[in-house]
Parts: C-alpha cells; sequence; structure tokens
C-alpha cells in the first residue's frame, strides 16, 4: 500500500498555510475547511485566509487533515500546524504521535471523576481483542519477522529479542484482560436509566385482557366455613 501523501498541508516561509495534492472530493473537503483558491496559469493551490493568527491557522489546518484522513486520504500535515500533536521536553516537534496517543490516555486517566470513566480509559490498554498490550505484541511479532529477514546472526538475535518483548506482552495482556471491570467494580452500581427502567415495567408487568384466575383443582384461598349441626338445644 502505498504511503505517499494525496494531500500536502504546510506553512511556507512567509506565513501562508497551503495544502496541494487530491481530487475533486479533497479539494472539497479543503473548502469546507476554510481554504480557499489561489491559481496561476500553470497551476491551482489552496491557502487559508490571510490575518487570521497563527493559532486560528492551525486549528483550521488540523481540522482539514482529520476530515481528509477520517476519509481515507493520506495527510501530511506540518507538525507545527498540528494542534493535536503534544509536545514534550524530549519530543519538543511532536515526532512520536503514537506515544502521544498512549500520553493522552494517561492524561485521560488521570483527569476520570469516576470509577466507571477510568474504567473506560483502561479498556483502551487491556482490552484483549484489540487493547494497545496486544497490538503491541503484534507489533514485535511483525519486527521479529522483518529481523528474520536479514539472514545473519546480528539478525536473528534481533529476532530473539522482538520475541520475547511479544511474549512478555502476550503475558501482560492476559494478566491485566479484566482489568476494566476490575476497575469499575471499585466504584457504586450504575443508576438504572429511566428508560430501563420502562422496558423493565414493560417487561415484567402482566398483559391487558389477562387475568390470573385460580385452577379448578386448587384449593380455594379462604377456607370454608365449618357447617354448622341441624340439632338444637
Amino acid at each position: 500500500m502505498s504511503t505517499t501523501p494525496d494531500v500536502v498541508i504546510t506553512r511556507e516561509p512567509d506565513g501562508n498555510v497551503i495544502a496541494e495534492g487530491g481530487d475533486k472530493l479533497a479539494v472539497t473537503l479543503l473548502k469546507r475547511a476554510g481554504f480557499v483558491i489561489e491559481t496561476t496559469p500553470r497551476s491551482f493551490w489552496y491557502r487559508l485566509p490571510w490575518d487570521m493568527g497563527e493559532k486560528r491557522e492551525n486549528q483550521m489546518a488540523s481540522y482539514a487533515a482529520r476530515m481528509l484522513t477520517a476519509v481515507g486520504y493520506q495527510v501530511e500535515l506540518d507538525p507545527g500546524l498540528d494542534v493535536t500533536r503534544i509536545a514534550t521536553p524530549t519530543d519538543p516537534l511532536s515526532r512520536r504521535v503514537y506515544g502521544q496517543q498512549i500520553l493522552s490516555l494517561t492524561d485521560q486517566l488521570n483527569g476520570a471523576e469516576t470509577y466507571a470513566g477510568a474504567a473506560d480509559v483502561v479498556e483502551h490498554v487491556a482490552d484483549p481483542n484489540d487493547g494497545v498490550l496486544v497490538r503491541l505484541s503484534e507489533f514485535f511479532e511483525a519486527a521479529a519477522v522483518q529481523a528474520n529477514v536479514a539472514d545473519t546472526d546480528d539478525g536473528w538475535d534481533l529476532s530473539h529479542i522482538f520475541e520475547d518483548a511479544a511474549a512478555t506482552l502476550i503475558s501482560l495482556a492476559e494478566d491485566v484482560c479484566e482489568a476494566g471491570q476490575q476497575m469499575q467494580s471499585l466504584g457504586p452500581p450504575q443508576k438504572r436509566s429511566w428508560q430501563e427502567g420502562v422496558a423493565s415495567y414493560y417487561a415484567t408487568a402482566p398483559r391487558a385482557g389477562t387475568s390470573v384466575t385460580p385452577a379448578a383443582d386448587e384449593p380455594s384461598a379462604t377456607p370454608p366455613a365449618t357447617p354448622r349441626s341441624g340439632r338444637s338445644r
């Protein structure tokens, strides 16, 4: 699969934010994001309006990139325009985008106000089918295969390192596969919504037009009166 970007969005040295590439649909999305067309006798491109300020330009460029990516375009967005990136002292240019996503999960976990909310974040990492740990184990398994292709002693040694990493992650994923449920159980049980209450009522209420009558051979709920003797004093 090609990794060549379909659309490139950059900030030029003069400060203009421009977008190049793409087809008619991409152009439509760029226009929707606020880009305007610039033409010359031999070419055309799109730019953001002038005098908007860098903060607003960054927001609009990031919005355009998200829209294009959502429908399947390969987008190369200038890191300086991406408002979703998180800079750290060790990554000031925000190039480690996948590590940033994990950092974002950590921030969400730290900001969770309920155990239910925290459990939802934990599931992103601990889910046994699609969690981060499972996907990371698959990554190291693929890396082991790539290292083996070298067919050298160094390649085999590196392959074993990757295989050990994959096995460790698989074991860890198995240990925490129920961590989300356990986290949620630390808090009070969730209150039932009114929709669930209505559904429960209709599921258990007797149906109209039906009544419960005792069977013919069932004894009456009221014991019969004791018959009086025919004799009198």
